[in-house]
């Protein structure tokens, strides 16, 4: 038997000769039981899952879910969340990034369906006033397939229905302390 410093040969416990003449010859290492040898096996196999599954993390559903904090319901039953990493306050104005899972999906006439809503608003508590910047809806509850982006170049300040998606999110950011 031989002893091999090859690092690769002891993860693996077997080494194939390359010469032509020990081209079929397979030689067993025997110090492949080491500290050293169960050490690098620890590291290989730490990096097989480092590498596999944490680029993965990100896509999960989880931390998805993280990034959203649940602020209520609208009348319908639909759950409304708010990013709190958009949260900006200027002069009085609040915009914030605003999610709408619907209960069920909202069918079109096109045939296409409404699944989940991302809208950036601006909300004016002190006249109770809201207006809508941007709106993105999505036909899957994953948010990867758009139905419909409308942006809005001058958003104009109103009413919020009662029990919609920005009464909700305006008693959210509103609410008297």
């Amino acid at each position: 038997m031989l002893h091999v410093k090859d690092v690769t040969s002891r993860l693996w416990g077997q080494r194939r000769l390359s010469s032509v003449a020990h081209q079929c010859k397979t030689i067993r290492i025997i110090s492949g039981n080491t500290p050293m040898h169960r050490q690098l096996a620890r590291l290989a196999f730490l990096f097989t899952i480092a590498f596999t599954i944490a680029p993965l993390a990100p896509f999960s559903p989880l931390a998805a879910q993280a990034r959203w904090k649940e602020i209520g319901k609208t009348s319908t039953g639909n759950t409304v969340y708010v990013d709190p990493g958009s949260i900006k306050r200027d002069a009085g104005i609040i915009t914030a990034r605003i999610r709408v899972r619907f209960l069920s999906p909202v069918i079109l006439a096109n045939g296409d369906q409404w699944a989940l809503s991302h809208d950036v608003a601006m909300f004016d508590c002190a006249k109770s006033r809201v207006a809508k910047k941007e709106s993105i809806y999505y036909s899957d509850v994953a948010a990867t397939k758009v139905v419909q982006h409308t942006t809005i170049a001058q958003p104009g300040f109103g009413p919020a229905l009662d029990g919609s998606m920005a009464q909700v999110a305006l008693d959210y950011f509103c609410k008297k302390k």
